[in-house]
């Protein structure tokens, strides 16, 4: 099994469709108890660990438990993070009766709240407070807030992997508010009609990126400093459209051997990105914007409140640049999204030609597996070193029109 190509989602759907069912023949409860190492190792699954480590940048029980939702302590009850009691409640309300009187598995309890949760978390993170309740009982709000409900959606449009998982978050949020409804807590449904909003289509995954070559073209076509940050944003250093947008001078490490940018709150909890390529573009644009009346923002606006330009532009300007590129994907014009995407289609490339120097380091030891020679005949920071040095020849060969392919050192030799 090719762990590395598997999205988040889609380890957490093996998690149900695979390793709860084991758990439970081991008389563990896969809705509760998080499996040891040592138990995934036992029964082939090991590679997760890795997957989620080198990928994701995830321990497997940051996974378990923030992600899949196990973990949960019965005497203080699941962690919503959202602050609103009245929509905690709600939820909790809902899942009560799912359990009580659907009949339902017990892994889709978890499931569901974890859609619950991120959907309300990120109606906080939009609209300042996860209040879900607070407008629903006054058919006047109810265009502003069908409208605050499709924003939320547009970052799972984003963010979520394929069509299938984005629908399965849809379905659940529309159940939810369909028992508001239907128990006399709300008088209309909010996300009723969303799915007509979007083309997702169930059985259809959304593979779709683009290529080196059309990112070359579209970073060919930027005009300026500015665009072309832009597009080594979302290619180069695979930041989400909202990161970019909000991207601050006080957030960058651009000195010594570990160029990187710092994020206190992120998706996957705090961490750091390295700019393994255009740490000169950023100074550059340092340069360019220093001035005493400056606040720092990368992407600065004057129109906006938050002083930086919003996730929406990014997605604006850069289906502009493709335009002006000429540039299509499965005939429609690119979006910002797809282009991050390429971020992680490269790097896997890069570590998969890393590993393919592993192969006869692997025969020799008799080992079936390069992953576990990387893992235990190389330390970690040379793991992270030759895996960079990777990425950025992958990287060179797009925003360099006349960098050369090199071959990455060989790590066995090292």
């Amino acid at each position: 099994m090719n762990w590395s190509r598997k999205s988040l989602d889609e380890l957490e759907s093996f998690y149900w469709d695979t390793i709860a069912p084991a758990m439970d023949r081991d008389g563990m409860d896969p809705t509760q108890d998080v499996p040891t190492y040592e138990w995934l190792t036992d029964h082939g699954w090991s590679g997760i660990a890795y997957a989620l480590r080198e990928k994701h940048d995830l321990t497997p029980r940051q996974f378990f438990v923030d992600v899949v939702g196990l973990g949960v302590d019965d005497t203080t009850g699941y962690e919503w993070h959202i602050e609103d009691d009245a929509t905690v409640e709600a939820f909790e309300s809902y899942l009560g009766m799912l359990e009580s009187r659907r009949g339902l598995a017990e892994s889709t309890i978890p499931t569901r709240r974890t859609h619950l949760a991120r959907f309300a978390r990120v109606y906080r993170d939009l609209h300042g407070r996860a209040t879900l309740l607070e407008r629903l009982d006054d058919r006047d709000a109810e265009p502003d807030e069908i409208a605050r409900c499709l924003e939320v959606l547009d970052v799972f449009d984003d963010e979520l992997a394929t069509d299938g998982t984005k629908l399965k978050y849809l379905q659940t949020v529309r159940a939810f508010y369909d028992y508001l409804v239907d128990f006399r807590r709300a008088r209309y449904n909010p996300v009723e009609n969303a799915a007509k909003q979007f083309r997702w289509e169930q059985g259809q995954p959304d593979n779709r990126t683009m290529t080196a070559e059309q990112v070359r073209q579209v970073y060919a076509a930027a005009a300026d400093l500015e665009e072309r940050l832009l597009v080594l944003g979302l290619a180069g250093w695979g930041l989400r459209p909202n990161e970019l947008a909000s991207l601050d001078a006080s957030q960058l490490s651009l000195s010594g051997d570990d160029p990187h940018i710092t994020f206190e709150e992120r998706k996957n909890g705090p961490g750091t990105v390295a700019l393994l390529y255009g740490v000169d573009a950023v100074a550059d644009r340092i340069d360019d914007l220093s001035d005493e009346d400056w606040n720092g923002a990368l992407f600065p606006s004057s129109r906006s409140s938050t002083g930086h330009i919003a996730r929406e532009t990014v997605n604006r300007r850069f289906k502009r640049l493709a335009t002006d590129a000429g540039v299509t994907v499965d005939g429609q014009t690119p979006t910002a999204k797809l282009c991050r995407r390429f971020w992680y289609t490269a790097y896997q490339e890069a570590v998969d030609d890393m590993l393919s120097q592993l192969e006869g380091v692997a025969a020799d030891q008799g080992s079936k597996s390069t992953e576990v020679v990387m893992s235990n005949y190389l330390s970690e920071e040379r793991r992270r070193s030759f895996r960079r040095q990777a990425m950025r020849e992958k990287l060179a060969t797009v925003f360099e029109p006349n960098a050369s392919t090199r071959r990455v050192e060989d790590p066995a030799q090292n």
